[in-house]
């Protein structure tokens, strides 16, 4: 639990850490840019000292929080996994104990798994044709969409819950489009 709390506090200081970093970078390229208009009136485009600065500088690393692999992901698993905080990740079923589980038709392709970290998480993603969700000890909100409908179900801790077409009068094929976690 320890060592888990620590990676966590070591992720937060690593995104702290790169937007100090990208600010800083904006901030330096604008004062530049200013220096060069304030040198050189004239100089209605960037051109001269103020070009060859603006080519010198590094692009800016922006996190998009984007998940890692996703074209992978969706070529192997045919699941789109788009962004989170990295407290939900794609995990083996079966590889350990409280995985969350997704169930999605047709009944042949196998369930979905999730391993949950952190004290809260989220994660947004396309998975069509679910219709149940094991949950694990988080409590745990799955937001699904049917058309422009959309709906969201609690999933109860350690046990199976009927969400999506299972829960519809209609029967229609849901897609779940985000999970939300909390201690």
């Amino acid at each position: 639990m320890a060592r888990e709390q620590n990676v966590n506090v070591r992720e937060d200081q690593v995104r702290y850490t790169r937007r100090i970093a990208t600010l800083t970078g904006v901030a330096a390229l604008g004062a530049l840019a200013a220096l060069a208009v304030l040198t050189n009136p004239a100089a209605g485009a960037p051109r001269g000292a103020a070009a060859v600065v603006a080519e010198d500088v590094p692009g800016l690393a922006v996190e998009e929080f984007g998940y890692p692999n996703a074209d992978t992901i969706l070529r192997d698993k045919g699941i789109v996994l788009k962004r989170g905080d990295g407290h939900i990740t794609l995990a083996e079923c079966g590889s350990e104990t409280g995985l969350l589980q997704i169930m999605r038709r047709p009944e042949d392709a196998y369930p979905v798994c999730f391993k949950v970290t952190g004290d809260s998480g989220f994660l947004t993603m396309e998975i069509p044709s679910v219709y149940g969700v094991k949950g694990n000890a988080y409590d745990t909100t799955v937001d699904m969409t049917v058309g422009t409908e959309e709906k969201s179900f609690t999933v109860e801790p350690n046990q199976w819950t009927a969400v999506g077409e299972t829960t519809d009068p209609e029967g229609r094929e849901y897609m779940l489009v985000e999970i939300r976690t909390q201690k």
